[in-house]
């Protein structure tokens, strides 16, 4: 039996390296996920080990930017943009991972298409941003995306970034951002599993 047919997730890895818990290769029919499930594999991903060094290199890019100014530069600012960085990934997992789809019984797991032509599949990839499963395999808008990420950025701008970036505007730029991030994962998760059985017959 396998991982997805034990617990309705993965062990993938994007590039070897990133968590891909969610993503489902070949397997339309799962069962859904409890609330503990959907709680647990976003919490496993958000704190894999991986994670902290990529944190760690976004707050640095952002350092070199100097982006949110309030923050200061030095190794205080750049501890305030790493420490920013992590729970706004953190948080937007959890809201748009676990916590809505537990409100709303819908199931946050991206289920790979595997068929038909590029931009067929990218077009279906992009649109999983906006469709979804219900726990009962029902198709969705997917609300647990777009108002879990709207939520978080809310969250993440008015509680502990700097002051003078606390505006809707603001709040806006990173809901935009953080939805932009999903959709370029939910691409790469399309074809990854193409680009990984390329190298294992190499």
């Amino acid at each position: 039996m396998t991982q997805e047919q034990r617990t309705g997730t993965s062990n993938d890895r994007l590039f070897w390296t990133l968590p891909n818990f969610l993503s489902i290769e070949n397997m339309p029919n799962l069962p859904p996920l409890s609330v503990g499930a959907k709680f647990k594999v976003v919490a496993r991903s958000s704190f894999d080990l991986v994670e902290y060094p990529c944190y760690g290199f976004l707050a640095g890019i952002s350092q070199a930017e100097n982006s949110e100014p309030g923050y200061g530069q030095g190794a205080a600012g750049y501890a305030k943009r790493y420490g920013a960085a992590f729970a706004d990934g953190t948080i937007e997992s959890f809201f748009t991972g676990a916590i809505l789809p537990s409100i709303l019984r819908q199931d946050p797991r991206y289920y790979q298409l595997g068929r038909g032509s590029f931009w067929h599949r990218t077009s279906y990839a992009v649109s999983r941003i906006f469709f979804t499963r219900s726990d009962s395999g029902k198709a969705q808008f997917n609300y647990s995306e777009i108002f879990g990420s709207a939520l978080s950025a809310g969250v993440s701008t008015y509680s502990y970034h700097p002051s003078s970036e606390r505006t809707v505007r603001n709040s806006l730029n990173v809901w935009g951002t953080q939805v932009g991030y999903d959709t370029i994962s939910f691409v790469l998760e399309e074809f990854w599993p193409d680009v990984r059985r390329h190298f294992a017959k190499k």
